[in-house]
């Protein structure tokens, strides 16, 4: 009997497995917590430049057929870079003063580009991926010369 209840309050050399056991059910967190932000963050600034150049590239353009055809290639090619979803992006163009064709000169062009972030890991089951996807939206805005050769 004695010898049954000094092997129990014994802690010789458990220190490691405790250190391990703990360390694994902290680290794996900490791990999918970082891949999940380094995910975030990068459809974040695709997401974000996407909206930038799109209304830099329309004030620039020297007319509005123009402006259409830039603007698709630029998201394309930052839809590309970024690896976002080129089916789940939604683009939106507004221009101030409302009430004229957008774009038009001397307008302020607003675009907003949103799309959603699947989280990595989750799968597609019961739509699981759909409904734990954050959504991500950017918006940029520029100012058309008044000079422009579209109005």
């Amino acid at each position: 009997m004695r010898r049954w209840n000094r092997w129990a309050t014994d802690d010789e050399g458990s220190a490691a497995l405790e250190f391990i056991a703990v360390g694994v059910i902290l680290l794996l967190p900490l791990i999918y917590l970082i891949a999940a932000l380094g995910v975030i963050q990068e459809q974040t600034l695709g997401v974000e430049a996407a909206a930038r150049h799109t209304a830099r590239v329309i004030a620039l353009a020297p007319d509005a057929e123009t402006a259409v055809a830039r603007s698709e290639q630029v998201l394309a090619g930052v839809v590309e870079e970024y690896g976002v979803d080129a089916d789940a992006v939604d683009v939106s163009l507004s221009c101030a003063p409302a009430g004229s064709d957008c774009p038009v000169a001397g307008a302020t062009v607003t675009v907003t580009v949103a799309t959603r972030v699947p989280l990595p890991l989750v799968p597609s089951l019961f739509g699981l991926d759909r409904s734990t996807a954050i959504p991500v939206e950017a918006s940029a805005v520029q100012k058309i010369s008044r000079l422009w050769g579209g109005g």
